[in-house]
């Protein structure tokens, strides 16, 4: 996984006073989480954006006056306007316990569907995993080569060995859809009375 360095200093005086006084001077409150007692402290924006406006997830290696701590960002709050980091909660990290986070998705390959006049759609960009920090991957990669029209590819598919992964196991990751270019190259798909599309050439294609 990746890693980021920050740097930031211990607040002395908490509340929404103080924390907007830090916000107009561009700096971000922040709280360590997974200690003994939570620790208050703030960095400045310009140290934080190349890791908050990302897709991904990064080990932050913390330096709070001088002491080090690796953590990982937990939760991110945002001014409903001007889409500036509000407040940041971290999670300090344990080389022997797990962490539970949001891993992108990444697709792979050419899908056999899309040849076929059918269109790739991605349901879930991000999963849910738990893992030991240092077996944290920076992307779940995908292989969607062999999905055909009507194919999707679920949680249950995702092969992972150091990873569990906390999603329903059931729901689909990627598909290929039907589209208007695929039916009429014949391939022996039709819209149901309900807007499904199905198979007329055998089972149902599952777009669950």
């Amino acid at each position: 996984m990746r890693t980021f360095e920050l740097e930031g200093k211990l607040r002395e005086n908490l509340g929404k006073k103080d924390a907007k006084k830090l916000r107009v001077e561009k700096q971000v409150p922040c709280v360590l989480y997974g200690q003994e007692e939570n620790m208050h402290f703030y960095c400045d924006f310009e140290a934080v954006r190349k890791m908050i406006y990302t897709p991904y997830v990064f080990l932050v290696n913390l330096k709070i006056d001088g002491k080090d701590y690796q953590a990982i960002m937990q939760d991110i709050q945002y001014h409903p306007v001007t889409d500036m980091p509000l407040h940041i909660d971290f999670l300090k990290t344990y080389d022997d316990k797990p962490v539970k986070v949001n891993i992108p998705v990444v697709t792979e390959g050419f899908a056999k569907g899309i040849r076929d006049g059918g269109r790739l759609q991605v349901e879930m960009r991000r999963l849910w995993v738990s893992a030991l920090p240092q077996d944290l991957p920076d992307e779940i990669k995908i292989d969607v080569t062999k999905l055909g029209i009507g194919d999707s590819y679920r949680v249950s598919d995702v092969e992972t060995d150091t990873l569990k992964i906390l999603n329903v196991k059931s729901v689909p990751v990627v598909r290929v859809m039907v589209t208007r270019a695929s039916r009429s190259a014949g391939d022996g798909l039709t819209e149901d009375e309900g807007g499904e599309e199905v198979s007329t050439e055998g089972e149902e294609k599952s777009e669950e």
